[in-house]
Order: structure tokens, then C-alpha cells, then sequence
């Protein structure tokens, strides 16, 4: 069998709704519930992450049946039980009340070289908080969840983990776009790690529900456990604990700008109490670069979620926050005072990380006006960011300007049709870019030190591969005909993406034309 520190702090820290039954309902007082995964009797194992294994110093092939078994949820390790957490939260900016985990079944926790990781399934069947859901998932959307957590995790993303995918050998019905037209499509099974998955949301239910006592029992116990280098008492315990979510959940989502993440689905309940990036839902990946873009259909309308507002929706969700802890700290300034300073703290972070992209080796006054204006010019024309960034390194301060846009003409997506207007825009914005570029040579003496400082410092900022939306579709696509060789090529890939890695290529390429307006790479539901 295979061997496990299990150390289950969650549920000896906190209390357990006693009703043994599996059935949908409210439940309140309560941090827990008992909830058993199903069995699929033809399910089978599709890919396990061998980088995960590493860190867990986990060998699957010695013990292979236990650990197919345990990550499919056809066995329960000894001594432990399986449930789902309570939480609530705000979905789409509303109250949405009691959630909880509908779809996702803790395992247990357990310890490897002093991390504590916590064993999730998801898609194993109903829980207590399934709501009017079956608590399964699809192939679709356990895929996607998979190869892009740990293709965040190998970006430098703070993110949860996937260690498998399997398949349950059932069907399950979704209406993938909400139209009316529900289809069968093939149950998968997702085992996901994480330090913790608690969320915003566990904080907002208990305040919910006016228990003060639970509220402070959960408190402490994250603090405890995973800011235990919190060292204040009292009130300052509670500010400097909201203090530190802050600063991580903005480190978060400074990184999915960095790399043009789009998470889709900002809810409170989807919001890491770690800064963990969580729920791989209707994800996507800037390919034009822009700031109004969602992946989300659900929120096509308003564009909540969109690519540009990320950062004002982590600061909103942190208000919610602070609005859940403020029976513990009870001083609304200081709380205010934390929340004035995100937003400061993102436009310096912002710019650090934009002349890390732009390849930039000292600080000048001129910079924000040089990143506000290559916004404006990305704006113009659809632009891939992944590419064009990557493609600087072709620009130095030796460049005469038009032969600069020609070297960067692979990151647009119909060059040829790019007005005169626009193409003076953007020679004016290379001008003022290599005269910059200038300013750090004449900083470093020898050229040769100046090369190799600029190109480490473009190429650790910007990726060249990253799990675009056809990428992950073609994947699928495969998969649901029962081949799943794509999805071991692109997590081959996806492990090195600041890495040339010229036997892939063929995956450094703008969006295809035919992905444009396709379902799965332009179009994305919650449906999963």
C-alpha cells in the first residue's frame, strides 16, 4: 500500500456536521461535512504529474494498484474520512449564500518534507453542497484543469496542484453552452493538491450566519497552520493576517497579468485564502492582447471578469474579506488602510513587472508612460502578447525603427493589414523604446554583460509557451477518442515553457484562424 504522513488538521481543528447521511442541504454551525466518493468500476487512470511525484517522493509503479485506486477514489486510506467543506460567497459581484463543495471531495491531509498537502477529488460524486448538481465532472473541463494547473505552477503562478487524471468510464449530461442542447460526454475524475483549499468564502459563511465563535475558530486555525510566523496577539493578530492575504492575493494576480491569464470566475468562493491560483474553470489565455477580454460566455455581457479588471476584482474580493473578519478586528481605518495599500502596491508591482517584460535593466522616471503607451498601441491592432513579448529580444537600441515593427510583424495577426495611422503609432512607440533600450547599455559598461543581463531578463519574464486555448482543445478532442498522447506532449512541454524546446516549435504559433470563434478556445462555460 502506499505509505503517507497523514496529518488531517482541518477536521481536528474544527467541527463536523454528525449527520452520517449524503443527502443536499443547509447546513450551518458546521464546518464539515461526511461525503464518500462514488465508485466507477471502469474507471482507469489517463496521466499522473511525474513532477508532482518528485516532490512527494511518490513512486506509483511500487505500490500501483493502492495509488490508481486513491487518486480515482476507489479507496479510502485507513483512518481517515472523506467530507466537504462548508463556504459561501459572492458569485458574479451577488450574495449567492450557502456553496460549498459541490464537486470536490477532501481525501485527507498529509505531510512530505514539512508541506502540508491536502488530497482532493474532483468530480467523484455528490456532496451535502452538490445543490441542485450531481457532483461529476466532465472529460472537457478535468483536462483543462489538470494540464494548466501545473502548467501555472512550472510559470512560477502560485497555484494549487493536479496530480491525476482519470477517466470514470460513465457518461455524464451537461449543456455545455447553456442553449438547451444537453449532451452526454465522457465523467473524468481530477485528484488535486493544495496546501489548503480553504476560500474567502469559508470566512463569509460563518460571518453569515453571526457565528463570531466559528469565524475566530477558523481564523486561527489558518493562521496557525499556514501563517504561523504571525507572531501579534489580539486584534493586530487579525490585521496582519488580512494583511498578508492581501499581499498574496495581489502577488497572484500580478503573475496572471505577467502572463496573460484570464481566470474567468473571480467569485469569493474561488478566491484562495493562500493566494493559491484555484477552480481552473472557463479559464483562457490572452492571444490579442486585450484588456476587455473574458473566456467566460456567463459573463459576456458585463465583462466582469475580463482580463484588465482582474486586479480590481482581487481588491473588491478582499473588501468581502474584510467585511467577514471585521467581528474580529473591529476597526474599519485599519482595514482601509490595508486595502489603500493594494492599490498602490499593484501599480508599483505592475510596473516592476512590465519592465521585466519589456526587457528593461535600471528605473527611470519616463517608464510608466512608456508601459501606458504600449498598451495603448497593443490596443490597435490584435497583437498575440505571448509571442510579442517573447520576439523583444529581436530589438536593441542599434534597430532603425520600421525594421524593428518588420521583426515583431510575427506577433500580429494580419500584418499585412496594418493601417498607415496605426504603423506610425506604433514606429513612435519603438523609437521611444530603443532609445530606452540606450539608457541601460550606457549603465553597463561592457556590452557583452548588457546582452546577456537583457536577454535573462526577457526571457525569465516572458514565457514562450503557455496552454492556449486550442492547444488545450485539440487535447481534448483527442482524448474524448480515447487518445490521450496529446495530453503527455503538452505536459511535456508545459514543464519548460521559458525554455527554447525547438523539438515543440510547432506550439510557439499564433491562435489558428478555425479556433477564432470555436467552442473551447473562445467561448468557455462553468459548465463542466
Amino acid at each position: 500500500m502506499i505509505k503517507l504522513n497523514i496529518d488531517n488538521s482541518f477536521t481536528a481543528s474544527l467541527p463536523k456536521d454528525e449527520e452520517p447521511e449524503n443527502y443536499v442541504r443547509t447546513v450551518s454551525d458546521f464546518a464539515y461535512c461526511r461525503a464518500i466518493p462514488l465508485s466507477f468500476p471502469k474507471s482507469q487512470l489517463v496521466h499522473t504529474s511525474t513532477q508532482l511525484l518528485k516532490e512527494l517522493e511518490l513512486d506509483p509503479y511500487a505500490d500501483e494498484e493502492s495509488f490508481k485506486k486513491l487518486v480515482k477514489g476507489q479507496f479510502i486510506y485507513p483512518d481517515t474520512e472523506p467530507y466537504a467543506m462548508g463556504y459561501a460567497g459572492h458569485q458574479f459581484g451577488n450574495w449567492a449564500g450557502q456553496l460549498g463543495d459541490g464537486r470536490a471531495i477532501n481525501l485527507f491531509e498529509s505531510i512530505h518534507n514539512k508541506k502540508r498537502w491536502t488530497w482532493q477529488l474532483k468530480g467523484a460524486g455528490p456532496t451535502p453542497f452538490s445543490r441542485r448538481g450531481d457532483g461529476l465532472a466532465v472529460l472537457r473541463s478535468s483536462i483543462r484543469e489538470h494540464l494548466c494547473s501545473e502548467a501555472m505552477y512550472h510559470l512560477g503562478v502560485p497555484t494549487t496542484r493536479s496530480l491525476a487524471l482519470s477517466i470514470t468510464g460513465e457518461e455524464v449530461l451537461r449543456d455545455v453552452m447553456y442553449d438547451g442542447n444537453p449532451a452526454h460526454e465522457k465523467g473524468a475524475v481530477v485528484c488535486r493538491l493544495s496546501p489548503s483549499f480553504v476560500r474567502f468564502g469559508n470566512f463569509e459563511w460563518f460571518a453569515s450566519q453571526g457565528n463570531t465563535g466559528l469565524l475566530k475558530q477558523l481564523t486561527d486555525y489558518v493562521i496557525n497552520h499556514f501563517y504561523d510566523h504571525i507572531t501579534s496577539h489580539g486584534t493586530q493578530r487579525y490585521l496582519d493576517f488580512f494583511q498578508e492575504v492581501s499581499t498574496r492575493t495581489l502577488n497572484m494576480i500580478i503573475h496572471w497579468q505577467r502572463v496573460g491569464f484570464v481566470h474567468g470566475v473571480m467569485n469569493t468562493d474561488n478566491m484562495s485564502i493562500l493566494g493559491l491560483t484555484i477552480d481552473y474553470g472557463p479559464y483562457g489565455w490572452l492571444e490579442p492582447y486585450d484588456h476587455g477580454w473574458t473566456p467566460n460566455t456567463t459573463d459576456r455581457e458585463h465583462k466582469r471578469y475580463r482580463y484588465g479588471a482582474q486586479p480590481e476584482i482581487g481588491l473588491w474580493n478582499l473588501l468581502q474579506l474584510a467585511n467577514a473578519l471585521f467581528e474580529l478586528i473591529n476597526d474599519a481605518p485599519a482595514l482601509e488602510a490595508i486595502l489603500n495599500q493594494y492599490k498602490t502596491d499593484y501599480q508599483n508591482k505592475h510596473l516592476t513587472v512590465m519592465r521585466g517584460k519589456l526587457g528593461l535593466l535600471t528605473v527611470q522616471d519616463n517608464d510608466q508612460n512608456l508601459v501606458s503607451n504600449l498598451i495603448e498601441v497593443l490596443h490597435l491592432h490584435e497583437v498575440d502578447m505571448t509571442i510579442f513579448f517573447r520576439e523583444l529580444h529581436k530589438i536593441d537600441d542599434n534597430n532603425i525603427t520600421e525594421k524593428a515593427l518588420e521583426n515583431l510583424s510575427i506577433a500580429f495577426y494580419d500584418y499585412e493589414s496594418l493601417s498607415e495611422a496605426h504603423r506610425l503609432r506604433w514606429t513612435d512607440w519603438l523609437e521611444i523604446y530603443i532609445k530606452r533600450i540606450a539608457v541601460d547599455r550606457n549603465a553597463v559598461e561592457d556590452d557583452s554583460a548588457f546582452a546577456k543581463a537583457r536577454s535573462q531578463q526577457l526571457n525569465s519574464s516572458n514565457p514562450k509557451y503557455v496552454l492556449r486555448n486550442y492547444m488545450a482543445q485539440l487535447a481534448i478532442e483527442s482524448a474524448e477518442k480515447g487518445d490521450y498522447n496529446l495530453i503527455h506532449e503538452l505536459y511535456t512541454l508545459l514543464q519548460r515553457p521559458y525554455d527554447e524546446q525547438p523539438e515543440f516549435e510547432k506550439w510557439y504559433a499564433k491562435r489558428p484562424e478555425w479556433a477564432r470563434s470555436k467552442i473551447g478556445c473562445s467561448m468557455l462555460s462553468c459548465s463542466s
